[in-house]
């Protein structure tokens, strides 16, 4: 025992000895000692373990860090990341607009003219019945027997060459004729018919080579390619060979229409015509013989719609039935698919918050009459509707842009009863809590204690259920454009752009018209289904940190 006092005694001098040592070093020492103190008192105060540190972080930072945590939520909001940015970052970047249409040349053989021959003697009579087939008949066997005169129908006719097969035929003892026969026709200009008398003093004048005469007062004159003019207008063409045009803004010169008979005549079947300019063109000359015409075509170089261009350097997805850029349209139509599932939703959320809070706070006959108008939502076949309303916008012809807009107030006016169910089993159990009972007995308004007491708390669960929807949305979507029911041309979505392939060819050929935008669009409704996975346990107390 006395070994012990005698050492503690020992090192209480030692240690004595050493602070006056300390305190004697001077006062650089004497801040040396502090320093070392506090440093260790900073150690021993600050240095946390991880349970006390997670213990610091507010509720925000706790469900950030469980999200993060889950991986597979992480890759669903890059994916999300990455749709976004693709969607409208990408379409601001494109060099083309939503509905460029691109052009190609391309040769094709088109109908250029149509060339009618006569080779048969056709009538014409001044009355309807005053020449009848019978009579025709007739005055074909006296033509074949050069006789002039010849009867039918109780009736005797004579008749009179009159040009080169061009015959009048009178009735016997009259001095007018009631019809002529002759192998070249009179065709009108315009759509107007042309009068008996006019025809008959054409055919006058051109079968015997006249340049001008005169009928019922109107001066006329005829060019040497058939033309009739009237009053120094073009009337009418006459010939056995009637030339159309089978375009508007086409025209044939005369040394066109000189060459062309000519070939016909030779019985060719390919015409080249060498124009003023020293261009030449090579037709090909088609008879067909129950119509007893021939079709002129021109194979001409034209610009057409790049119709389901395949893949290239300046269009990378290729491009459409309409000849748009398919990427391009691959942007803006998720742009608009995605626009179409936030507004939809924040409308749902919107109804569902005030209809649920009402529901759920006040109860009684309140909360059931609500519920009675969710079981009859419930209840009611929303696709058939939306069948409908959509035939219905068609049939109306409503604009592009307001379809749009009808289209996302129908689609959030049928979605809000299960945000309205959430709402409500969520305040029913909450509504009963203590910090409830302390709103009411400070004399809090109703509104207010369901605005900034109640609905704050049941956030998590709506940003959750929120999530989750917007694939559900958009994918309604898609299906609704995809039938041609939901947006319209020119507007682009990814559901009316699958709606392209609308046959078995363009589905089997042309795969890159719609499985990009499949996979965008299953890409897109995958990764809001994974972030509400995260968000989902994220925001549960329960789940092991």
């Amino acid at each position: 025992m006395m070994d012990k006092q005698n050492k503690h005694s020992e090192e209480t001098e030692e240690t004595i000895v050493r602070v006056e040592e300390s305190v004697t070093d001077g006062a650089h020492t004497e801040e040396k000692v502090v320093e070392t103190v506090l440093s260790e008192e900073t150690k021993t105060g600050y240095s946390l373990n991880d349970d006390r540190r997670v213990k610091t972080l507010s509720p925000g930072a706790m469900v950030a860090k469980r999200f993060f945590r889950n991986h597979i939520a992480v890759l669903g909001m890059v994916v999300l990341l990455a749709m976004f940015v693709f969607s409208f970052v990408g379409g601001m970047l494109s060099p083309y607009k939503e509905s460029q249409l691109f052009y190609r040349k391309d040769s094709q053989v088109q109908k250029y003219a149509a060339v009618k021959a006569n080779t048969e003697l056709r009538y014409q009579q001044e009355d309807k019945d005053s020449f009848p087939k019978v009579a025709q008949a007739q005055f074909i066997l006296a033509k074949g027997k050069k006789q002039t005169d010849f009867s039918a129908g109780g009736k005797d006719y004579r008749y009179e060459e009159a040009g080169k097969d061009f015959y009048l035929i009178y009735e016997k003892g009259g001095t007018a004729p009631v019809a002529f026969a002759a192998v070249d026709m009179v065709t009108a200009a315009g759509s107007d018919a042309i009068p008996y008398a006019e025809q008959l003093a054409i055919l006058k004048a051109y079968t015997n080579e006249e340049k001008t005469f005169s009928e019922g007062g109107i001066n006329y004159s005829i060019k040497e390619d058939g033309t009739i003019e009237k009053d120094g207008k073009v009337y009418a063409t006459a010939g056995r060979y009637i030339l159309n045009a089978i375009m508007s803004d086409v025209t044939f010169t005369k040394e066109f229409k000189e060459e062309l008979l000519a070939d016909i005549q030779a019985k060719k079947d390919s015409f080249r015509f060498k124009d003023a300019d020293g261009k030449e063109s090579v037709y090909t000359i088609e008879y067909d013989a129950p119509s007893k015409t021939y079709n002129i075509k021109q194979k001409r170089e034209q610009m057409v719609y790049d119709t389901y261009s395949s893949p290239s350097r300046k269009h990378p997805l290729g491009t459409d039935k309409n000849g748009m850029d398919m990427l391009t349209r691959l942007m803006y139509g998720g742009r608009v698919s995605l626009y179409i599932g936030f507004v939809v939703v924040i409308i749902e959320t919107v109804i569902g918050m005030l209809m649920g809070g009402i529901s759920g706070y006040f109860g009684g006959w309140i909360d059931d009459l609500i519920m009675r108008v969710v079981d009859v939502f419930y209840c009611i076949p929303t696709i058939p509707i939306y069948i409908i309303i959509g035939a219905a916008m068609d049939a109306m012809h409503v604009d592009p842009k307001i379809r749009m807009l009808y289209l996302m107030i129908i689609l959030g006016f049928f979605g809000w009863p299960s945000i309205t169910r959430l709402v409500r089993g969520e305040i029913l159990t909450l509504r009963e809590q203590e910090f409830m009972t302390a709103t009411e007995a400070t004399g809090i308004k109703p509104i207010h204690r369901i605005t900034r007491h109640l609905l704050p708390n049941v956030i998590p669960q709506l940003i959750v259920t929120c999530t989750m929807s917007l694939g559900g949305v958009i994918l309604t979507e898609a299906v609704l454009s995809f039938l041609g029911l939901g947006v319209k041309f020119p507007f682009a979505s990814w559901g009316n752009i699958i709606n392209d392939v609308n046959n078995t060819y363009v589905l089997s050929n042309y795969l890159f018209i719609w499985v990009p935008a499949g996979v965008c669009l299953l890409l897109t409704v995958l990764a809001f289904n994974l972030v509400g996975d995260g968000l989902r346990d994220a925001f549960d107390p329960k789940m092991k940190r």
